[in-house]
């Protein structure tokens, strides 16, 4: 399995040519600020106590509070979390939100759980951790298997402990609790106008696009809906149980009915099923891997046929992958911008709580398209600016804002 932190360094190292960063440069941005390691004992329903292993990294806090996920799974580890906040440390400041980089986890599968005991884990995280996070300090949010109603749980622990209300410590929350409109579907709202850019710059017209997701949970299912709604053709979608497609083109919404009745999206009517991970070989436009890092690796990279592929994931391409499509002419839009669409409303969901006052619907969706669509036309004209790939480009604005930042303070 390859190490998705040490994919994550040789992207920085590939950039760092591009930027003439010196030793120490490279060293201060090449490890977290801080690692946090946890041991939460957990009541099971049955009387019994098990231990879980619980992570935050908070890797650099230069541009503003550290800000990042908390996932739940049975392969988190340190390495993960770590490559994890790294990614998002670029991914904020591409962006151009007041945030660093940061991210957690737990080992566990929570289908295991029971709910009492998926709320007493998640309260059992924020006691381990609080004292490391805060408004002005760390702000965390939903990740893989995690959702608005564990960070409501994890805010009301956190109100607890520290003995006042302080809705802006997570973001994410349900609407009901200081939580975002637009929150739920930003993140993949957020590549469809990515999509909308790299098509009006391509010459493509959206019902001769064709589209395939891989991956169909919150970022995957969205990012196929409304790019659909749009006019777009999505042909394909998988989830872990395997993949359909439909030359025509699929009605995402159906699929999620069946999916939701059926458990899979597989033997949907009209479609013909594939094999999960043969959605990355189809002869599309856009291929668009909103799944688990490391999904188009050596292995399987000289399948792709796409002409384009949009991160939705985070690190879903392996660094010699990557190499390998850069030389065969695909174009890559990173995760650090492709699926900077979450963060960006987790940002706006924390300026709605600090300053009490909630926007509508449509003006954070428009907030949002200002600033993916500012920073996808910045990257794409710094790209064809130095002659170098689209990531190169991406990481190399984001790592001089950060950079910048530490000067200004002195620390590099």
């Amino acid at each position: 399995m390859s190490d998705p932190f040490k994919n994550a360094k040789q992207q920085l190292y590939n950039v760092a040519k591009v930027l003439d960063l010196n030793d120490q440069e490279l060293e201060y941005l090449s490890e977290p600020k801080k690692f946090i390691v946890v041991s939460i004992p957990l009541k099971m329903d049955d009387g019994s106590t098990k231990m879980f292993s619980g992570f935050r990294s908070q890797f650099n806090d230069d541009r503003g509070p550290f800000k990042g996920g908390i996932r739940y799974h049975q392969n988190v580890s340190i390495p993960e979390v770590k490559a994890l906040s790294m990614w998002m440390t670029w991914k904020c400041a591409i962006a151009d939100i007041p945030f660093g980089g940061g991210k957690g986890g737990i080992i566990v599968n929570p289908e295991e759980l029971s709910q009492g005991e998926l709320e007493r884990l998640s309260r059992g995280y924020i006691r381990a951790i609080y004292k490391d996070i805060g408004i002005d300090v760390d702000v965390p949010a939903p990740d893989v298997n995690t959702d608005g109603q564990i960070m409501a749980w994890m805010v009301d622990e956190y109100n607890t402990l520290v003995g006042r209300q302080e809705l802006g410590v997570i973001t994410g929350k349900p609407v009901d609790f200081g939580g975002s409109l637009g929150r739920t579907e930003a993140t993949g709202r957020g590549g469809v106008y990515i999509l909308e850019q790299l098509a009006k710059k391509k010459g493509m017209k959206p019902k001769d696009t064709s589209i395939a997701v891989q991956g169909f949970g919150n970022v995957g299912y969205y990012f196929a809906l409304i790019a659909e709604e749009l006019g777009f053709k999505v042909v394909a979608v998988s989830d872990s149980k395997g993949g359909i497609y439909k030359e025509s083109g699929l009605n995402i919404e159906k699929v999620m009915s069946h999916k939701n009745a059926g458990g899979s999206v597989k033997d949907f009517e009209g479609a013909k099923n594939i094999e999960g991970d043969k959605i990355l070989e189809l002869v599309v436009d856009i291929l668009a891997p909103a799944a688990l890092e490391n999904a188009i690796n050596e292995k399987n990279v000289e399948d792709v046929k796409a002409k384009y592929i949009i991160e939705m994931a985070n690190g879903p391409i392996t660094p010699e992958a990557e190499e390998v499509l850069n030389e065969n002419g695909v174009l890559v839009v990173p995760d650090v911008l492709a699926n900077s669409g979450g963060v960006t409303v987790s940002y706006f969901e924390w300026v709605q709580n600090r300053e009490g006052y909630y926007w509508q619907e449509d003006e954070v969706n428009e907030k949002l398209q200002k600033k993916i669509v500012d920073a996808f036309n910045q990257s794409f004209d710094e790209m064809e600016r130095l002659k170098i790939n689209f990531r190169a480009a991406v990481y190399a604005l984001a790592i001089k804002k950060v950079l910048d930042s530490a000067r200004a303070k002195g620390v590099v």
